[in-house]
């Protein structure tokens, strides 16, 4: 339950990676993108990754670590990872306040500094899927996972929640209206 819960939280980012994507493509155009949406994205990324996903997904790898230390060594440094996409998103926030506050920036240093977060993002999920998980499910325990749980702080996800805070209000509509165009694409 836990790992289909991390898994989950992971298809939920990247949602707002494809969000970000499409906004900066919106702003590669030469068009003005939704700041409100990337800054509301860039809110959760702030919020929910690094003040809960993340510090559950440490408590399983602790646990790896004890039950499989050569499984955990393949997946590597997590804490490091974790470190580098925050400090990737700091970039992405700093590059997209200069350009709110009329800053000259050139349009392909914005659109790097974005895409390397978006990358390191989806390249860090695609190990964990592919590496961190199945070797915890392997090798943990049953009274691990109940250890894990109980130490979980167990929050909503304060994006894909039905009481979404009013601070995602505009990021989860935006959400919706783009599977709904996604859909009626497919039709």
């Amino acid at each position: 339950m836990i790992i289909e819960r991390l898994s989950q939280e992971h298809r939920n980012i990247e949602k707002l990676l494809a969000i970000l994507e499409r906004e900066l493509e919106v702003f590669d155009r030469g068009d003005r993108p939704d700041y409100e949406v990337i800054g509301a994205v860039i809110s959760y990324f702030e919020l929910y990754p690094e003040v809960y996903h993340h510090p559950q997904e440490d408590l399983v790898f602790a646990k790896l670590k004890i039950r499989d230390p050569g499984a955990a060594a393949k997946v590597g440094d997590l804490a490091r990872e974790h470190q580098k996409g925050a400090d990737l998103l700091r970039r992405v926030a700093h590059a997209i306040d200069n350009v709110l506050a009329g800053q000259e920036v050139l349009r392909q240093d914005v659109d790097a500094i974005v895409r390397d977060f978006i990358e390191h993002e989806r390249r860090h999920i695609m190990k964990e899927d592919r590496d961190f998980f199945p070797a915890a499910l392997e090798a943990l325990e049953p009274e691990d996972w109940t250890e894990i749980a109980s130490a979980m702080t167990n929050p909503e996800d304060p994006l894909f929640s039905e009481a979404a805070e009013e601070t995602f209000d505009a990021l989860r509509a935006r959400i919706l209206q783009l599977e709904q165009e996604a859909e009626a694409e497919r039709h």
